[in-house]
């Protein structure tokens, strides 16, 4: 089990990359970086620009009326789901919250096929019954969008599980805002991964309010990357 607390709007893509061995972290000793070359840069910043450039477009669409429903927007924390792309391998799994539109881009989603059920479409990757919040792709390898804040938190550790039981070395990488790293069932979620050494990588996305909501009135602990050694 690992816990990665990223704060929203701040990180590039290489730092979103970052990765520190055990080896590394010791006292006095260099972070493990790893070095991108021109062609990942440019590939990171493309992934951003897409997902700026795409929810810009959703937010308009929402305002004018032609997306029903809910429609949280990602603007801000682009880097954060592009830089854990880069560091997974083909078969690793994604599952996230409800603002989820910069997590099916960064996966490799058609962005037609994201827009298409943003507005209810039967073209769309939920033939247009899911809308924002409940998308879905098998061939992705990403298990939704949630509209129950933490519920996908003890889904994801499942499906780490899942692979553990079949010992597939895949990984979970399990998303999940501040607002929801406070639920019961994400306290569950990491004592079961802790004792079963599960493959799960719980990643905290760190915006600083939940709502209207600010981490310091809800939270005793606000590092919440600590909370991954209690």
């Amino acid at each position: 089990m690992a816990v990665a607390a990223r704060k929203a709007g701040r990180a590039g893509a290489g730092a979103a990359n970052k990765s520190t061995s055990s080896k590394g972290s010791a006292r006095g000793a260099a972070p493990n970086t790893p070095q991108f070359d021109k062609n990942q840069d440019l590939a990171a910043y493309n992934d951003m620009l897409l997902i700026r450039r795409f929810e810009e477009k959703s937010g308009q669409m929402y305002g004018m009326g032609l997306i029903g429903g809910f429609c949280h927007l990602y603007i801000g924390q682009e880097a954060v789901v592009v830089g854990m792309q880069m560091a997974t391998k083909e078969g690793d799994q994604v599952i996230t919250g409800y603002r989820d539109h910069g997590h099916m881009l960064a996966c490799g989603m058609d962005a037609k096929g994201v827009m298409a059920e943003l507005t209810g479409r039967r073209g769309g990757l939920s033939k247009g019954k899911g809308g924002s919040m409940h998308m879905f792709s098998k061939e992705k390898h990403f298990y939704g969008g949630h509209g129950i804040v933490g519920a996908q938190v003890s889904l994801g550790t499942g499906i780490a599980f899942a692979n553990h039981y079949r010992e597939n070395g895949n990984v979970s990488l399990t998303y999940f805002g501040d607002g929801a790293a406070n639920q019961g069932q994400v306290y569950e979620s990491f004592n079961m991964a802790q004792l079963w050494k599960l493959p799960v990588v719980y990643v905290i996305e760190n915006n600083r309010y939940a709502m209207g909501t600010a981490v310091s009135r809800a939270s005793a602990q606000t590092d919440f990357s600590k909370r991954g050694v209690s």
